[in-house]
């Protein structure tokens, strides 16, 4: 048995809140009753409707998180707090994990999600989804430093980087683009051309666009359209 808001909120669709303002305002069904409370509670195998819409039996659960420096892009660490610390208790136990990952240094958007179908085609190095990343670097970028990106670039390690766009904002800022996520690429790639990056943070993952409203460290459930959106990216064609 659990509280009616934790059931709605577990769809990872709505947050505790929102969920209390769907059943203040009589959105919400169960077994074809209006529910009144959300401190009510209820066994999973009850019918659960929202503006007439069966929600039972919900488990997918998508979050976007705006990741703050320190916390490391995982599940569990023995050394180092994660991304799941900044999560309540409630979601802890959805069996959450980042589709991808950010650097402990970098921030910005992160996908948290328990849909292992979903992060994979996402994340699949055959379907190329596109990935944008605010860069300022010790050192000033050039035409050079464009091209080299545009072009693709093997690194003295031997790492070959497909061609990413690099488009200049000012002396030391721009807006690198990539289509694939392999290790510290963008560091690596800058540090190659003599430019250290001092700041990343990511703009966006695929369709999925870093809410201005999000403070460092707050997350959201994504829409229904972002979720469209996302399986869509996910289900496009292969390369």
């Amino acid at each position: 048995m659990e509280r009616l808001d934790k059931i709605l909120a577990n769809t990872g669709r709505w947050s505790r809140k929102e969920a209390a303002d769907l059943i203040r305002a009589g959105r919400v069904t169960v077994d074809g009753v209006p529910a009144v409370r959300r401190e009510d509670k209820y066994a999973e195998t009850a019918r659960f409707q929202v503006d007439g819409t069966d929600i039972s039996g919900e488990k997918r659960v998508c979050l976007m998180l705006n990741k703050p420096a320190g916390l490391v892009s995982a599940t569990d660490d023995p050394r180092q707090p994660t991304v799941l610390s900044l999560l309540p208790g409630y979601l802890k136990k959805a069996g959450l994990f980042p589709a991808g990952r950010l650097d402990k240094d970098t921030v910005g958007l992160l996908l948290l999600t328990n849909d292992g179908a979903l992060a994979h085609s996402l994340l699949s190095p055959r379907r190329h989804v596109d990935k944008t990343y605010l860069v300022r670097v010790d050192g000033v970028l050039d035409e050079g430093d464009e091209a080299a990106f545009r072009a693709g670039m093997v690194l003295k390690s031997g790492l070959r980087c497909l061609p990413a766009g690099l488009e200049r904002l000012g002396p030391s800022e721009a807006l690198v683009t990539l289509r694939e996520g392999k290790y510290h690429q963008i560091k690596r790639m800058l540090a190659a051309r003599g430019k250290p990056v001092v700041y990343l943070e990511r703009r966006t993952f695929g369709p999925l666009v870093l809410d201005e409203e999000l403070e460092r460290g707050d997350w959201r459930p994504l829409t229904e359209k972002e979720i469209s959106a996302i399986q869509s990216a996910g289900t496009g064609p292969q390369e």
